[in-house]
């Protein structure tokens, strides 16, 4: 693990909504980007010089060389000087970091997404891995739901996912102006679960959301009968250092950001304070 960040130059920055952006980041030395590989669902520590250092889960595909998005939140020191940055900025970057999502595990098998709000943002990642290799998968299901469609994050994406014929994917918001202008469901995610009509009892589970958004989600999952070792949650929201030094991260005898940011709902029942 480096604990030198490596130099990286801000290609670009586009707001999703009012609250979120992409900000896509090219490593300056040829070499750092060849050897930078990762796994949907880990993590870096995105460093602004004279600023600070903050975990940030990466939301582009593995697949995807030579350069990372990160969709970020404007929520803290780190991350409005992050929004202050013009094209061409330099910023540190260390990483990967966290276990990700347990890819070789899912594949061969049928596999569910399940995002609420910035949740999407490191299952992009897999979606895109996914995709990459749609061929590894059986059935794959996609839902994701938001507050309203303003705040549907990767909005353009997500509407084209929706009308690709070997996945099923389904948008839900919780509430729309009535003038017809949203073509996607209103009302909660569990309910678009059941509508996916995938057989969930020997399917995996990819689940992040806010953390009210975890005690629905799984209470479905479970009357549906999901085996509680195949449903995979991020728990990326109590990260910090993202190297176990600081112990803001710390559940019971775990370390989210070294043993996670992934974990099974198995292992996270046995976990205090999770729900």
């Amino acid at each position: 693990m480096s604990l030198v960040p490596v130099i990286a130059r801000l290609e670009e920055k586009r707001a999703l909504d009012p609250n979120h952006s992409l900000f896509r980041f090219i490593f300056e030395e040829e070499h750092a980007r060849d050897k930078f590989h990762f796994q949907p669902g880990q993590f870096v520590m995105l460093s602004i010089f004279g600023v600070g250092e903050a975990p940030i889960s990466i939301t582009s595909g593995p697949d995807e060389k030579g350069f990372i998005d990160l969709c970020v939140r404007k929520a803290g020191r780190v991350t409005t000087a992050l929004y202050s940055l013009e094209a061409n900025s330099k910023v540190g970057i260390r990483g990967p970091f966290g276990n990700g999502y347990p890819v070789d595990t899912m594949k061969g098998g049928n596999l569910l997404i399940v995002a609420g709000g910035l949740g999407i943002a490191p299952l992009r990642s897999l979606i895109r891995y996914v995709l990459w290799r749609r061929g590894s998968f059986k059935e794959v299901g996609i839902v994701y739901g938001t507050k309203n469609p303003a705040s549907l994050l990767f909005g353009e994406e997500m509407r084209e996912l929706v009308t690709r014929a070997d996945i099923k994917c389904m948008l839900t918001v919780d509430s729309a102006q009535d003038d017809g202008s949203w073509k996607g469901h209103v009302g909660s995610v569990t309910g678009l679960i059941d509508m996916t009509g995938m057989p969930l009892v020997d399917t995996s589970v990819a689940v992040c959301g806010p953390p009210g958004f975890y005690k629905y989600v799984l209470e479905k999952l479970l009357m549906l009968g999901c085996s509680k070792g195949k449903i995979y949650m991020s728990l990326e929201r109590r990260m910090e250092c993202g190297e176990g030094k600081c112990g803001h991260c710390v559940i019971g005898h775990k370390y989210t950001c070294i043993d996670g940011p992934i974990f099974t709902y198995w292992d996270a029942i046995n976990l205090p304070e999770i729900f």
